[in-house]
Order: structure tokens, then C-alpha cells, then sequence
């Protein structure tokens, strides 16, 4: 037996690297976004979605008011004050409660984001009216991130599908001739450095009129990619000095999902908004109970979150 077959597997100990070290944590510092997954379905499946949502994966069911109303009730007594709530999917918008679960949370003072593909089910007449009633009631306290995975026609279709990115750049179009606070989403599998990336991006913009500044990375946020089959290295405390990271900034630190998987009594609550399938990453159904640290124990906190600097907050 080498002494590689005698290690352990990486990312298998909650605690240890396969190395022998101990395993980086992230401590919790306190809500800065409170996501609820609004159930995994979705119009389309994309060639890498990074939580396998699909037209029939409904492993996360959709939530409902009930299921929505104890964790923005919990959330006050927890931390008082406005936070950012974040409504992902899946498609938020198939969700057929989505602008009431929005309102919830705007009425309460909290900002709320949206993370949509801006098609089809989003431009349903009833859920524009509803968007249009909630832009006038509450401003830009509600912000609609898009999923516009590259600025060309090519390769974002490439990930979404043929018609995905005219279809989508369509549903961009309504939203900034409604007034609504916009933000995109894309991606950097590409290849091509970010500055570039940032001027296709802006070049877009200007030519749809866009109200995004794609110079600023809360506008324009580009994600590293999610590869189940990459190899990163695991992260350890000695990591953070090493990288020049801090863990304050990772993910984990300062934001928790809400989900409600099919058959279950009631919802959870998970430490990361990408690992929703992971049992490890379940702190359980209350918020109090998901005030602790995060162990690094995926590939994916290795390389979306602390090598790439990844995250979905605003």
C-alpha cells in the first residue's frame, strides 16, 4: 500500500484534513442575509447549475407563508434591525406565493433580493403586477438579481440553453423600463480576465440602457465556477494567513438558508446557500440553533467560497 492509499479521502473528517490537520472553521457572526430557498424547481435546467435545480427536481418544496412567517418572527428576537433576505431557488418565481413571501419580508423593513432568470415565469401578468405594486410600495429596498451567465449570446446559451439569453435579456428590459434596482449575475468559466469580462458586460448595458454598473461587483457579481470534480486543497487555520483571507468574509459567517426538503414536517436551516443535498450542513428547524461555526468540509468551501471568494450575498 503507497502512503496515498493509506491516507483518507479528502473532505471526509468534519474535523481533520486528510492530511492529519485540523479543519478551518467559520464562526458566526451574525445575520447580514437570511436566504429561503423557495423550492428547486425551475423553467430550465442548466448545464452546470450549481444546486441541480431542474423542471422536476423538487427535492426543496416550494415554502409557503407558514413556513416563511416563524423565521422573520425568530429573526426579531434574534437580531433586531433590517437585514437582507434573499429569495432563491430554483426559480423564485414559480413559487406560486413568491410576492407574498416578498412583501413579508419588505413590510417587516427588510431589504429583499431576489435571484431570478428573468424569463418566462417572471413575466407572467400576475406576477409583474405584483412586482410593480411591491417597486411602488417599497422603492429599492427590493432588488432582482439576474442570472445573465456572460454577456454573449453564445456562451450564455451554452449554460442555459438556445433563446435563453433573448428571452432573458428581455425580462432585463422590463424590469429597468419599470424603475426596478437591478443587479446581474454572471460567471468566470470563460476564460477571459474579469476587466474583460466587465467591459463586454458594460457594453451590453449601455447598448440595453441598462441601470447597472458593471465596474462595481455588487452590480455585477462574477462567480467562480462549482466542479464536483475539481480537486482543491482543504483549508486549515493556517490557510487564512497564508491566502490573505479572513474568515469574517466568507459565506457562512454571516448569512443562513431556510429550506424544507420533500416529506419533511418542516423546514431547516443550512449554513450554506450551495450545499443544500449535504446533510452536515443542517443546523436543524430553529435560527438559534444555527449560531455556530461552519466546518470547511467540501470542496466546494474550498474552492467557491475561500479560494474563489465566492458569495451570493448582496
Amino acid at each position: 500500500m503507497t502512503l496515498a492509499e493509506a491516507l483518507p479521502a479528502k473532505f471526509t473528517d468534519p474535523d481533520w484534513t486528510a492530511k492529519g490537520e485540523p479543519r478551518a472553521r467559520v464562526a458566526f457572526a451574525g445575520f447580514s442575509t437570511l436566504w429561503f430557498n423557495t423550492g428547486t424547481l425551475c423553467n430550465i435546467a442548466c448545464a452546470n447549475c450549481y444546486i441541480e435545480s431542474s423542471p422536476s427536481n423538487d427535492r426543496l418544496v416550494y415554502l409557503t407563508p407558514d413556513d416563511v412567517r416563524p423565521y422573520l418572527d425568530e429573526l426579531e428576537d434574534l437580531q433586531p434591525g433590517p437585514i437582507e433576505i434573499g429569495f432563491t431557488g430554483g426559480e423564485p418565481f414559480l413559487n406560486p406565493d413568491i410576492i407574498a413571501l416578498i412583501e413579508m419580508a419588505l413590510a417587516r423593513g427588510h431589504r429583499a433580493l431576489v435571484l431570478t432568470n428573468a424569463m418566462r415565469p417572471m413575466m407572467r401578468p400576475r406576477v409583474q403586477d405584483g412586482l410593480t405594486a411591491l417597486a411602488k410600495r417599497y422603492g429599492d429596498a427590493l432588488t432582482l438579481r439576474v442570472s445573465l451567465d456572460h454577456w454573449s449570446r453564445a456562451h450564455h446559451d451554452a449554460e442555459r440553453g438556445a433563446g435563453g439569453f433573448d428571452e432573458t435579456v428581455l425580462g432585463i428590459d422590463w424590469l429597468a423600463a419599470q424603475g426596478f434596482a437591478i443587479a446581474l449575475a454572471g460567471r468566470t468559466c470563460w476564460g477571459e480576465a474579469e476587466a474583460d469580462a466587465r467591459t463586454g458586460y458594460a457594453a451590453l448595458i449601455a447598448q440595453r440602457g441598462w441601470p447597472v454598473d458593471a465596474g462595481d461587483p455588487g452590480a455585477l457579481v462574477l462567480f467562480p465556477e462549482m466542479d464536483d470534480l475539481a480537486d482543491p486543497p482543504e483549508i486549515t487555520p493556517a490557510c487564512w494567513g497564508l491566502l490573505g483571507v479572513n474568515p469574517a468574509g466568507v459565506m457562512c459567517a454571516s448569512s443562513r438558508m431556510v429550506v424544507r426538503r420533500k416529506g419533511a414536517a418542516a423546514p431547516e436551516v443550512l449554513s450554506c446557500t450551495l450545499l443544500a443535498y449535504d446533510p452536515q450542513f443542517s443546523f436543524g428547524p430553529h435560527l438559534a440553533d444555527a449560531l455556530g461555526e461552519t466546518r470547511l468540509n467540501h470542496r466546494h468551501c474550498a474552492k467557491f467560497c475561500v479560494l474563489g471568494g465566492g458569495s451570493c450575498s448582496a
